[in-house]
C-alpha cells in the first residue's frame, strides 16, 4: 500500500477520534471547566490535526470537536440536541474558529516543509504563476517546469507522462526523500541513477508524472528538492484548471 495514502488514513482517522478522546478525557471535570476553556482546548487538538495532516483532516477534526463538545458539556448532556442560545452560539463559533484556524495550520505546515528563502526560487515560482495566467496552456507551464527541474535537481533527462500511474519507480517525496520499494533515501543521500517520479496533484487529483533521470553524483539540498514538489503542485493546479 502507499505510505502516503496509509498515512493519510490514519490522520482522517485522528480527526475523528482525537477529538472524541480529548472530550472524553475532560469528562471529570465537566462541572468545573468553563464551556470557553472546553473549547479552546478541543480546538487545540484541531488545530494539533491540522498541522500533521492537511485542510481536510483539520476541517474534520474542527467537526468532530465541535460534535463532541456538544454530546457532552452542553444540556442535555450525551445529546446532540442544544437547548442553550448561548450555548449553540459558543459551539458554531468553535466550529468556525476551528476551521480557520486549521486551514491556516495546514498552510503553515505546507509553507514550512517548502521553507523557500532563496529569492531565486520565489522569482521562480512567480515566473510560473504568470505564465499559467497568461498563456492558458498546461502544455506551456510543463514544458517551462521540465526545463526548471533539470536545472534544480541535476537532471540529465526529464519527461511529463499524463494518464495512470504504470510500475513502482522510485518517487521523490514531499518531505525531500525518495522511496525506492521498501526503502527510503534521505535528503542528505545523492540521487541514484534511476528513473525518479515525480506527481503533480492538482485539487486532489492525480494528473500526471515528471520522469526524471538524475546526472551521475547529483545531490540536490532539501530546499531544491522542496522547491521540486512546490514547481509539481503548480503543474497540478494548470492542469486542473483546464481538465
Amino acid at each position: 500500500m502507499d505510505r502516503e495514502r496509509l498515512r493519510d488514513g490514519i490522520i482522517l482517522g485522528a480527526a475523528v477520534l482525537a477529538p472524541l478522546a480529548a472530550a472524553a478525557g475532560l469528562l471529570p471535570w465537566r462541572t468545573s471547566l468553563a464551556l470557553t476553556t472546553v473549547a479552546l482546548l478541543l480546538t487545540t487538538v484541531t488545530v494539533l490535526v491540522a498541522a500533521l495532516g492537511n485542510r481536510v483532516a483539520g476541517a474534520l477534526a474542527a467537526l468532530s470537536a465541535a460534535a463532541w463538545f456538544d454530546f457532552f458539556f452542553t444540556p442535555p448532556y450525551l445529546s446532540f440536541a442544544i437547548t442553550s442560545a448561548l450555548d449553540v452560539q459558543t459551539a458554531v463559533l468553535m466550529l468556525i474558529v476551528g476551521v480557520v484556524v486549521a486551514q491556516l495550520a495546514a498552510r503553515a505546515r505546507r509553507f514550512e516543509i517548502i521553507a523557500i528563502t532563496d529569492a531565486g526560487y520565489l522569482s521562480l515560482i512567480n515566473q510560473i504563476s504568470e505564465l499559467s495566467r497568461l498563456v492558458h496552456s498546461p502544455a506551456v507551464v510543463v514544458n517551462h517546469v521540465k526545463g526548471d527541474l533539470v536545472d534544480l535537481l541535476q537532471l540529465g533527462e526529464c519527461r511529463f507522462e499524463r494518464g495512470s500511474l504504470l510500475g513502482h519507480p522510485p518517487r521523490l517525496c514531499r518531505d525531500g526523500s525518495v522511496i525506492a520499494g521498501a526503502r527510503r533515501w534521505a535528503t542528505n543521500q545523492p540521487l541514484r541513477e534511476l528513473e525518479i517520479e515525480l506527481r503533480a496533484y492538482g485539487n486532489g487529483h492525480y494528473y500526471g508524472r515528471f520522469m526524471m533521470t538524475p546526472k551521475y553524483g547529483s545531490k540536490p539540498d532539501g530546499q531544491a528538492r522542496a522547491m521540486a514538489v512546490v514547481l509539481a503542485d503548480m503543474v497540478g493546479a494548470a492542469l486542473a484548471a483546464t481538465a
